[in-house]
């Protein structure tokens, strides 16, 4: 199997969405790789919006072209294990294989209600409220840890004097509002806490941004294993 996440700024919401840019045709570059090499199985990750990009259906095309059946979905995860509603786009590919084989375990496994950091730390974190800075002021940037965090990004800013405060945010600034450290980032990213990280901290604050949630790619891997059991055992049509 080869998996990769051809880079996504040029369809990331936090980018210039420009399918021209350079980036984006590296997509098509993986896809190129693939039905050169054609492994059994292929996995691609990559953000929710290249669902409307030109060149999801040239890389599909390249892929049919090779032999392979393509199962794709955009998977909040939230839903899969993880508190914070980041929604990633995965697509898998089979040799020989139908389209839409992997359909059924994408949807299988996802939790009836979408996970909150309280949900997954307690009270660990100590806080009931945080910040994140937003992109702009007329979004809100402060959080409840009772809700699903919003994406995890690759700057951590520490809240600004003259933050001004929106109608959305869930407290007023006050003592008990704080940004998280990048520790506690990587754990709603769902690192392990003993997981070890070395470097500066803005290039670790970038790293963990851009990351996968560990429980959602731990999500993916399940549903292929149970698809590639199931299939192996004969077991799938008993659960169409």
């Amino acid at each position: 199997m080869i998996v990769g996440g051809p880079p996504c700024q040029d369809f990331s919401s936090a980018g210039k969405r420009n399918d021209a840019g350079g980036r984006a045709d590296l997509t098509i570059s993986f896809a190129n790789i693939i039905a050169t090499v054609k492994p059994k199985y292929f996995l691609m990750e990559n953000v929710n919006r290249i669902i409307k990009s030109k060149k999801l259906p040239e890389a599909i095309k390249i892929l049919k072209g090779a032999g392979y059946g393509i199962s794709f979905t955009v998977l909040d995860a939230s839903f899969c294990g993880a508190p914070q509603a980041r929604k990633r786009f995965f697509m898998f590919g089979e040799l020989h294989g139908e389209d839409g084989a992997l359909d059924y375990y994408f949807k299988k496994n996802l939790s009836s209600k979408a996970m909150t950091i309280r949900d997954y730390l307690g009270d660990t974190l100590k806080t009931n409220f945080y910040y994140r800075h937003p992109r702009n002021y007329s979004r809100r940037g402060v959080y409840s840890i009772d809700e699903p965090s919003p994406t995890i990004r690759g700057v951590n800013r520490p809240i600004p004097k003259g933050y001004p405060g929106h109608p959305n945010d869930a407290s007023k600034i006050d003592a008990n509002v704080r940004a998280f450290t990048s520790e506690e980032r990587a754990l709603i990213q769902t690192f392990p806490k003993d997981f070890v990280w070395i470097g500066k901290k803005t290039i670790l604050d970038q790293i963990i941004g851009n990351a996968v949630p560990v429980k959602l790619a731990e999500y993916v891997g399940n549903c292929i294993q149970e698809y590639l059991r199931d299939k192996h055992t004969n077991t799938r049509s008993t659960l169409l």
